[in-house]
C-alpha cells in the first residue's frame, strides 16, 4: 500500500527534523517490522538505459545512504542516457530514501542523464517532485554553480555578465530616448505635478548637502594650493587655482557624487519597492508605460537641476577658498574677487555646466534602471540601491576622464 505524502512533510525533510518512527508507521511496506533489512543500492545494465535497484529498509535512524558508491558507478556510465528506479525489494522507508533519490536526481542532471521520475514509488515520488519543482534562491543557486565550476568557468560567467549588463543598459537608454522623443512631440504620459515634486527633491532640498561638501572641497583646495604657492610668494594665485578647479572639474564631480548617493539611490529604492509590490506590473496592465510615467520625469528633474546645482557648488567652493585666502594669507576680498574673475571665462564655465548635464543623465538613467531591474525581495531592493550608487559614481568618473581627454585634444 502507498500513500500520498502531504507537502508539509518536505519542510521537515529540508530542516533535518524527521522522526523515523513516525514515517515508518506511515510508509510501512513490510509485514515483519521487528527485523530491519540493511539498505542497499546498486546499478545494473549497459548501454543507454541503466537501472538503480533499491533494497532493504531506508530509515534515518539506522541507515547511511550509499550515495558515494552510486556516484562513482554512475560517473563511469558515460554512454547512459536514462536511469530507472527498481524498488521491488524496498522495505520500510522515510525521508532518508527521499534524500538519497534527490542526490541521485541532481547528479543525473549534472551528467545529462534523464532520471525517470515515474519509476519511483508513489510516496517518495511526491516528495521528490515537490523538491525539484521549487528552484534554489537566486543567490544560493549562483553560489552552488560557482562551487561546481572551475576558475575558467567563473571568469567566463563574469565576462558574460559584463556583456549582458552592457546590453541591458543599452536597451534601457534606447527606451529612454524613445520616451524623450514622445515627450518632445507631446505624446508622453506623465503628470507635471510629479515632475514639479521631483524637481523640488532633486534641487532645493539638495542645496544644504551640496553647499557643505562644496565649501569643504574649496577650502581644502585653497589650503593645499596656498601652502605650495607661498613658497614662491604667489599666494594670490590661490584664487585662480580654486576658481578654475571648481568650475572645470570639482563642482560638477562633487554634485554628481552627492546626487548619486542621495537622489540616484532614492530613485532606485522607490522603483525597486514599486516592483516588489507589483505596482510596475499594474502600470503595464493599465496600458501605462513605466518609462514615460516614472522614468522620464525623474531623468528630466535631474537634468534640469544638475547645471544649477553645479553653478551653486562652484560659487560655494570659491567662497571656501576665499575663507582660506583671507583668513590665513592676508589676501583682501577685492584681490581674491578680481583674480577669480580674471582667471575664469565663459568657456570654462560652459565646460563644467556641460559635463553636469551628462552627469545628470547618468545618475537618472542608472538609478531608474537599477530600480526597475531589481529582484522581487527586500534584499533585491537593497542590492539595487547599492548598485545604483556604485555604478553612477563609476560612470561619472569615466565620463569626466573622457571629457578631460577631449578638452585636451581640442585645447578647450
Amino acid at each position: 500500500m502507498s500513500l500520498q505524502i502531504p507537502p508539509f512533510f518536505y519542510f521537515y525533510y529540508l530542516n533535518g527534523v524527521c522522526v523515523s518512527g513516525f514515517f515508518s508507521n506511515i510508509f510501512n511496506k513490510t509485514e515483519d517490522s521487528g527485523r530491519k533489512i540493511p539498505a542497499t543500492a546498486s546499478l545494473s545494465g549497459e548501454g543507454d538505459s541503466i537501472v538503480l535497484r533499491i533494497c532493504g529498509d531506508w530509515l534515518l535512524k539506522n541507515v547511511r545512504t550509499p550515495f558515494e558508491k552510486i556516484e562513482g558507478e554512475l560517473s563511469s556510465h558515460r554512454n547512459a542516457s536514462s536511469i530507472k528506479v527498481d524498488a521491488e525489494r524496498l522495505g520500510e522507508y522515510d525521508s532518508a530514501l527521499v534524500a538519497f533519490l534527490l542526490q541521485v536526481y541532481e547528479l543525473c542532471g549534472d551528467l545529462d542523464i534523464n532520471f525517470d521520475m515515474e519509476s519511483v514509488p508513489e510516496g517518495p515520488k511526491a516528495l521528490l517532485k515537490l523538491a525539484t519543482a521549487v528552484p534554489e534562491a537566486g543567490e544560493a543557486s549562483k553560489k552552488s554553480e560557482a562551487r561546481r565550476s572551475g576558475i575558467l568557468g567563473k571568469v567566463g560567467s563574469r565576462a558574460i555578465g559584463v556583456f549582458s549588463s552592457f546590453n541591458s543598459i543599452s536597451g534601457f537608454i534606447g527606451e529612454t530616448v524613445i520616451a524623450v522623443a514622445l515627450a518632445l512631440v507631446g505624446r508622453a504620459r506623465f503628470r507635471t505635478r510629479d515632475l514639479a515634486l521631483l524637481v523640488q527633491r532633486a534641487g532645493p532640498e539638495a542645496l544644504p548637502i551640496v553647499a557643505l561638501i562644496s565649501f569643504l572641497v574649496g577650502l581644502i583646495l585653497a589650503f593645499v594650493g596656498a601652502i605650495q604657492l607661498a613658497k614662491y610668494g604667489s599666494e594670490i594665485f590661490v584664487a585662480d587655482l580654486v576658481g578654475i578647479a571648481m568650475v572645470r572639474e570639482m563642482g560638477a564631480i562633487m554634485v554628481g557624487i552627492v546626487m548619486s548617493g542621495r537622489t540616484g539611490a532614492a530613485f532606485a529604492a522607490e522603483l525597486g519597492s514599486m516592483k516588489v509590490n507589483d505596482e510596475i506590473s499594474a502600470f503595464r496592465t493599465f496600458g501605462i508605460s513605466p518609462m514615460e510615467f516614472l522614468v522620464l520625469p525623474r531623468v528630466f528633474a535631474l537634468v534640469m537641476m544638475f547645471p544649477l546645482l553645479t553653478i551653486f557648488a562652484d560659487v560655494i567652493g570659491m567662497i571656501g577658498g576665499l575663507v582660506i585666502g583671507v583668513g590665513m594669507f592676508d589676501i583682501s576680498y577685492e584681490q581674491y574677487a578680481n583674480r577669480s574673475i580674471a582667471a575664469l571665462n565663459l568657456v570654462q564655465l560652459s565646460t563644467g555646466v556641460g559635463k553636469s548635464l551628462i552627469f545628470g543623465l547618468i545618475v537618472g538613467i542608472i538609478g531608474c534602471k537599477q530600480g526597475l531591474a531589481c529582484e522581487k525581495s527586500s534584499a533585491g531592493v537593497g542590492l539595487a540601491t547599492t548598485s545604483a550608487v556604485v555604478q553612477s559614481i563609476t560612470w561619472i568618473i569615466v565620463a569626466d576622464s573622457i571629457f578631460a581627454v577631449i578638452f585636451t585634444i581640442f585645447d578647450i
